[in-house]
């Protein structure tokens, strides 16, 4: 995300009765003579009653259960809602940093008032799990995946660049040269997961991310090194404390902090 294509691509175009039942009652007859009749008539009864499983009603209510089998094995087998296979492709769009939210809704506004929803299908802003520390204790939050950049799935034409990239607090879309680019499978995939509309997109669920990263450069903000800075060399999750190599009468000192006692810079 370290380039942005501010011109239009010009000229870019993406390729996106069941058969009717005949009842035949046999005439019964009105009397029978001799009781020698009246066997055979019982006999040609149950062999009726046997061969009533053959008629057409009876075959249409036999398979009901398989009927039934079938409809759950299709309905667990329904694929997955993937990012990737759904309309158009996704592109990153850089914003003003810290106005991702306002910008999101600029833009959706544009797009409905500008009927433009069979061009421009959907933005987000990727989110993930963060181990921060409040009060003392490890709380997993949410929080912006890349500040400063939206996500923006559309089939990208010159209608819909225009709709994008003249949004209020809209900088540019990111890709190589001029052309804007769109993202590969593989990190569309790593950066949004299946979610409900009007929900912000968040990665897969995993173990969530540690605030913060081993060599990263923190600022102490709170006890005797209150104002330092030093570059993180030890991490405790379990414990909530971090290792600090801070510069200490001209020697890197390493010192014990708890995650409340730093800032990021």
């Amino acid at each position: 995300m370290n380039s942005t294509a501010d011109s239009a691509p010009t000229g870019l175009t993406d390729p996106a009765q069941p058969a009717a039942d005949s009842d035949v009652t046999p005439d019964a007859d009105a009397t029978a003579p001799t009781a020698e009749v009246e066997t055979d008539a019982e006999a040609a009864a149950d062999e009726a009653e046997h061969s009533a499983g053959d008629t057409p009603a009876a075959a249409e209510a036999a398979p009901a259960e398989d009927v039934l089998a079938e409809d759950d094995l299709l309905a667990e087998s329904a694929p997955v809602d993937n990012p990737w296979t759904r309309p158009g492709r996704w592109f990153v769009v850089h914003t003003q940093s810290g106005y991702e939210k306002k910008v999101k809704q600029n833009l959706e506004a544009r797009i409905s008032s500008m009927h433009m929803e069979d061009h421009v299908y959907e933005v987000v802003i990727p989110m993930e799990d963060v181990v921060d520390v409040r009060g003392g204790k490890k709380v997993v939050v949410q929080k912006k995946m890349f500040p400063g950049y939206l996500l923006v799935r559309c089939q990208l034409d010159d209608d819909a660049w225009h709709v994008v990239r003249n949004t209020p607090g809209v900088t540019g879309f990111v890709g190589q040269g001029t052309k804007p680019s769109p993202l590969p499978r593989r990190d569309v995939e790593m950066f949004l997961a299946s979610h409900d509309d009007g929900a912000e997109a968040a990665p897969k669920r995993g173990k969530p991310r540690l605030e913060y990263e081993m060599g990263e450069t923190v600022r102490v903000k709170e006890g005797p090194f209150n104002e330092f800075s030093g570059e993180i060399i030890e991490i405790n999750e379990d414990q909530l404390k971090l290792k600090v190599l801070i510069n200490l009468l001209g020697r890197e000192t390493p010192v014990e902090l708890e995650f409340s006692q730093v800032a990021k810079l």
